[in-house]
């Protein structure tokens, strides 16, 4: 059955291997959900109990393909909803996070599927983050964080991450935008078109470059 809770819990795990390979575990779940860890152990029972995730005591916790099909959906969900805002409303893309969580929980199949059509069944969110098909299929190019990319290092932003609006803030206003070409100067600034872009503090563990 549809439980907002529950699908908060599998955004957040699907979520969090989304840019890296290490899952999640329990404490690091209660800490993304703001939730106290006893809380968050109930849960991940029940999770397992119903076969959306894998678990064992004390270790990380992962989608079952069933966890994953419906995480993707709601993932779907809430980004084509904030790609729908910045596109057809003119929020910013730190603005659109809050908005689509409200609103995921509240529109119906054949709406979601009206927006999809009107915006040319985009492949990407405004922050860069994959859109899932109605399969559940994403698609994804090779990728590498900004703190781990070598200097002299070019290649497209194809993330920024949605998780501080206020660097999200910071991060526009020196002029970094999803799909910029790049080339990396040092661990705190960009060459964009022959611009030395210094960077705000955190950036370079928020933003994600083409391989």
């Amino acid at each position: 059955m549809p439980s907002p809770a529950i699908d908060d819990y599998l955004k957040t795990i699907y979520h969090h291997t989304e840019w890296q390979t290490d899952r999640i575990t329990p404490s690091q779940l209660a800490a993304e959900l703001g939730l106290a860890p006893s809380s968050v152990t109930e849960m991940v029972q029940k999770l397992a109990a119903q076969g959306l995730v894998s678990h064992r005591p004390y270790g990380p916790v992962s989608l079952t393909p069933e966890g994953e099909q419906r995480a993707a959906a709601i993932i779907r969900r809430h980004r084509l909803i904030e790609t729908w805002l910045v596109r057809e409303f003119g929020y910013s893309w730190d603005e659109v996070h809050d908005e689509a969580e409200v609103l995921e929980h509240a529109i119906s199949d054949r709406l979601l599927e009206g927006i999809d059509d009107r915006l040319g069944r985009p492949r990407f969110d405004p922050h860069g983050d994959a859109i899932p098909d109605a399969a559940g299929t994403v698609h994804r190019e090779a990728f590498v964080l900004l703190a781990a990319a070598p200097t002299g290092h070019a290649g497209r932003v194809l993330r920024v991450s949605d998780r501080d609006p206020e660097l999200l803030r910071a991060v526009e206003a020196a002029g970094v935008e999803v799909g910029a070409e790049v080339t990396v100067t040092d661990a705190a600034s960009l060459r964009i078109a022959d611009l030395d872009v210094a960077l705000p503090a955190g950036a370079a563990e928020a933003i994600w470059l083409s391989a």
